[in-house]
């Protein structure tokens, strides 16, 4: 399987980054965090700093199984002014292959029209950048080739719902029970 790419940008929120990438890795799934800064390491919004796998330079389009786009501010507007990320981002929905986005991250494909007629959530407030979208206010919405999340308090939700579509509710199921989560 290829690589599920977890962008991260200055000021990320580091929950929604990292609960992805914890969750996948223990579901067996390949993950890595990609920087977007030039830089390996990265501040997220709490101070935080994080050590990324790797640069978006060294990221190669064919390679990337899903896109996952943390929130947090200014590392959800800085995802959004990426140029390489855009070209990523449009090539994938384009090819209708795996985006996803939690808390103020979604923004990214609304503002770009992606979210067009799906349902999809957000932190609250930032529902106005995603265009013609449904907005829902849920925890977790799949919608097509999109999941989308709506906060800190959704990232665990957010990365069982990823994991899921990889490796079945069943391997969900005894994820959550290894992580001591009631089900």
């Amino acid at each position: 399987m290829k690589t599920i790419c977890v962008f991260l940008a200055e000021g990320f929120e580091e929950v929604e980054a990292l609960t992805p990438v914890d969750v996948l890795r223990r579901a067996g799934l390949p993950v890595k965090t990609v920087s977007v800064t030039g830089v390996l390491t990265v501040t997220g919004a709490h101070g935080a700093p994080v050590i990324a796998d790797m640069l978006f330079e060294e990221v190669k389009e064919a390679d990337v199984e899903m896109v996952v786009l943390p929130g947090g501010l200014p590392g959800a507007t800085n995802l959004d002014a990426h140029e390489g990320l855009d070209k990523l981002i449009m090539a994938f929905a384009e090819a209708d292959k795996p985006l996803s986005a939690i808390c103020a991250g979604p923004m990214v494909y609304g503002k770009r029209g992606l979210l067009k007629g799906k349902k999809a959530t957000c932190y609250p407030g930032f529902d106005k950048y995603l265009d013609g979208a449904h907005y829902t206010a849920a925890l977790v919405e799949k919608d097509g080739n999109f999941i989308t999340g709506k906060g800190p308090g959704a990232a665990m939700e957010f990365s069982f719902t990823i994991a899921e579509k990889y490796c079945g509710a069943e391997k969900v199921k005894e994820l959550k029970k290894t992580m001591m989560i009631a089900e």
